[in-house]
């Protein structure tokens, strides 16, 4: 079940939350009392959601939705005091200085929401420090003269190395920096650590709906592949719980009513290449199952 139907199928608020904390393995109790006393979301556009109905919040320009996953998870927990502080466009540096919007406007550092008495932080960043937008544009690009063969593979891998390799371990040393950093500003805070969505399909890809290279999906998949990897990796380094979002069938090729993440030209309310309602849901459902049964999860 999905934890947008677990939070809405009733009426009563009470019912809800019941329903929403039956997804969690126990103690439901210790949830609602240790995590829901003051939450805080940090993140990217995969944490704030945009163009999913309904936009929300200041600045405008972060185009956070209230049908996001951290809305969701405060909504389940009944959080006492929740902070959306996410923002589409953040990077990890974007966690200590101020993010620059259109318009002359800006959001604060992410991490001025921190407190000493914050009882629950999730994070999902990293991907514009791997450089998701740049990739998909490039590889999108260089699909349309060779959609058979590997031109983006070849693109970054053309000086005898890896460059997104490369970037996975350059992305990994500032995850864990934001990791600690939270460790530092909240220091009883629980921490979970939210990959990303699975964008393409193992294997086969759909060009020229979503235009990648036949060739190079196999390559992108496995490059998404080591980025989660990798914030695993620094999650239990670091203490933290990790949500994997990583299950397969629910990218921007598969079937309308199974996407979790929407194409190049999205069917639903939600950017290109960014996760539609149903897969907030789906990333909110995770993230109460991992706070209640993932290992290392601190609940009392």
């Amino acid at each position: 079940m999905s934890l947008r139907k677990a939070v809405r199928r009733t009426p009563a608020a009470a019912l809800g939350l019941a329903g929403a904390l039956a997804l969690v393995s126990s103690p439901a109790e210790a949830l609602e009392k240790d995590l829901a006393e003051r939450y805080v979301a940090l993140g990217d556009s995969f944490t704030a959601g945009p163009f999913i109905p309904a936009q929300y919040g200041d600045p405008v320009f972060c185009l956070r939705s209230r049908s996001n996953y951290p809305n969701l998870v405060a909504e389940a927990l009944g959080a006492g005091e929740f902070v959306d502080a996410s923002c589409s466009g953040a990077e990890t540096k974007h966690m200590t200085t101020r993010q620059e919007l259109p318009l002359d406007t800006h959001n604060p550092p992410q991490f001025d929401a921190l407190t000493a008495d914050t009882t629950l932080v999730t994070v999902g960043i990293g991907g514009n420090d791997f450089g998701f937008g740049e990739i998909v544009l490039k590889c999108v690009s260089l699909s349309v003269t060779d959609p058979h063969g590997a031109p983006c593979r070849e693109h970054y891998t053309r000086e005898g190395g890896d460059e997104l390799a490369d970037r996975v371990g350059q992305t990994g040393e500032e995850f864990a920096e934001v990791l600690a950093g939270i460790r530092e500003r909240s220091p009883d805070a629980t921490i979970a650590a939210v990959g990303y969505l699975r964008l393409l399909p193992e294997e086969e890809g759909c060009w020229p709906e979503v235009p990648v290279a036949d060739e190079d999906v196999a390559y992108l998949d496995g490059a998404q592949g080591d980025l989660n990897a990798m914030m695993e990796k620094k999650a239990a380094e670091a203490g933290a719980v990790y949500v994997d979002v990583s299950e397969r069938g629910h990218d921007v090729c598969a079937e309308h009513a199974d996407k979790w993440v929407e194409g190049i030209f999205p069917t639903r309310p939600a950017a290109p290449v960014h996760p539609n309602a149903e897969g907030m849901s789906e990333v909110g459902a995770r993230v109460l199952t991992a706070l209640g049964g993932g290992e290392g999860a601190p609940l009392v």
